[in-house]
């Protein structure tokens, strides 16, 4: 009896996986930070990029005592919206991301992208990677929680029409593979986003990679043959 052997789906975060665009992030927190009082160190921000903006703005709150209301925590999302536009033009594809993306289109792969970043900041982005219409995006403002809860990763299966126990979270934060586990899909670690290899490994990465060049080079590991 012979079977039909299929590869598993793709769910790609978007920042620090796909686009080198992490410290344009970093950068841009520092600064709408700044521009509401608030003096935060660099390597803090950088610790909590991946989160959900609201779920970020509490937590590097709480690590300072300050208190915000909920007005407060709109603005400084709005803030970090718009220096993060005027930085965009520093932003480029990861290494291998675009010929990773077209195999995987072009082997009939499954591959979605979901991240934590809200439509105005993610869709030039896109753009830049040339992700092809017709690709299930979701962002930020089409779920309710976002990562470390596992609710981006959920629609972005159920958009490929997959059962997320079959699909790889490919992604560059311990908040991808911390959501990745609670979706109860296999998590996959780029090192691409600042992370080391043990963080990834620790918040239950399977496999960990240097950027998406190397995923390239090494999906007969991931289970997709060329």
């Amino acid at each position: 009896m012979t079977s039909t052997r299929r590869s598993p789906a793709f769910l790609f975060d978007l920042d620090g996986t796909l686009v080198d665009s992490v410290y344009q992030h970093v950068l841009s927190w520092r600064e709408a930070l700044v521009e509401h009082g608030i003096d935060l160190s660099v390597w803090r921000i950088h610790r909590r990029i991946g989160m959900s903006g609201g779920l970020f703005v509490q937590a590097l709150l709480a690590e300072t005592g300050i208190e915000l209301s909920e007005a407060d925590t709109e603005a400084l999302q709005a803030a970090h919206a718009r220096h993060y536009l005027r930085h965009h033009e520093a932003v480029r594809p990861l290494p291998g991301a675009r010929a990773l993306l077209e195999h995987l289109t072009a082997t009939g792969t499954p591959w979605a992208v979901a991240t934590s970043g809200r439509a105005e900041t993610a869709l030039p982005t896109l753009r830049e990677l040339g992700v092809p219409e017709g690709v299930p995006v979701v962002t930020r403002d089409r779920v309710r929680y976002a990562k470390p809860d596992p609710d981006l990763f959920l629609a972005a299966a159920d958009e490929l029409g997959v059962d997320v126990r079959d699909a790889l979270v490919v992604g560059d934060s311990v908040w991808d593979l911390l959501a990745a586990r609670r979706a109860g899909a296999l998590g996959v670690g780029l090192q691409s986003g600042g992370y080391g290899r043990d963080e990834l490994e620790r918040a239950g990465a399977f496999r960990v990679y240097a950027d998406p060049a190397d995923v390239l080079r090494r999906l007969h590991e991931l289970g997709v043959r060329r």
